[in-house]
């Protein structure tokens, strides 16, 4: 099976895009794991599909994949890239679109000079919509794994995240506690793992182990949730300018029951097209 696809990268956060619009193909988990691995297929964090929307309200429908061929519920720089793509593409003219996701409803927007805008909507810090297996709705919660622990906070932007903050994101230890938080049994559908040095009332370093992705250059979602569960505790303002290794993203939360906006880059690498192996299915 031939496909075309196109692969873009925000922050270093790489994806491959398929056009389900107009090539009506989505990629099965064995398929969607294939296309990611970086020496047999294309190679990214996650797979992007395109599709027609489900509901008159929204312009169409993005369907996440990570590395491992799971189907996820959101992913922000991936939503920067869609609409990027989808304008390129010459598939709507629109600056703002409003797009189903599984958590939802999203609107990213095309600015005049090039960076997209994404309203993730209102964070959701209540256990049971994370979800988060917690005994209470504390802020600040205490999470055991491997013989130590961590004081995380959890929050849900479209998708889990536990984030807690660090002395130094240089010396966290983001390979060895990541994948232990993401499988962690109080996440049954795991959850991102955040690692935040906070620099100053508007500025944050941040490390995120993705799941099902592992450590990527950057994360939107975790971007913005590490930002949102700053301001929470105290220790933020908005904005706030979020720097990762692969660059920085801004994101503005002018509070509880307000919807988080992100802005930040997406870029187009290239083009092409690729044949899927008849026994991959």
């Amino acid at each position: 099976m031939k496909i075309r696809f196109t692969k873009m990268q925000g922050l270093g956060n790489d994806f491959v895009v398929l056009d389900a619009v107009r090539q009506p193909f989505v990629p099965t988990p064995a398929q969607a794991k294939w296309l990611a691995d970086r020496h047999f297929g294309i190679g990214c964090d996650q797979i992007l599909v395109v599709e027609p929307p489900q509901t008159e309200q929204a312009d169409f429908r993005y369907r996440i994949f990570n590395a491992d061929g799971n189907e996820v519920e959101q992913c922000g720089n991936g939503a920067r890239c869609f609409v990027r793509f989808v304008h390129e593409e010459g598939l709507t003219d629109k600056r703002e679109i409003r797009v189903e996701t599984l958590s939802g409803l999203i609107t990213p927007r095309l600015e005049d000079d090039g960076q997209v805008t994404v309203d993730m909507g209102v964070p959701r810090f209540a256990p049971a919509d994370i979800p988060f297996l917690a005994d209470s709705d504390d802020l600040v919660q205490r999470l055991e794994f491997d013989g130590r622990a961590a004081e995380i906070t959890a929050v849900s932007l479209g998708n889990p995240h536990a984030v807690q903050v660090v002395r130094s994101v240089a010396t966290a230890p983001v390979e060895r506690d990541g994948p232990l938080i993401e499988a962690h049994p109080l996440f049954p559908k795991r959850v991102n793992a955040g690692f935040m040095e906070v620099v100053d009332r508007h500025a944050i370093r941040l490390r995120v182990y993705e799941r099902g992705a592992g450590e990527t250059l950057a994360c939107g979602t975790g971007a913005c949730a590490a930002a949102v569960v700053g301001i929470r505790r105290g220790l933020l303002d908005s904005p706030v300018r979020v720097a990762m290794k692969g660059g920085e993203l801004f994101v503005a939360w002018p509070g509880p029951g307000q919807p988080v906006r992100m802005t930040g880059p997406a870029v187009t690498v290239f083009t092409g097209e690729i044949v899927i192996p008849q026994e991959i299915v």
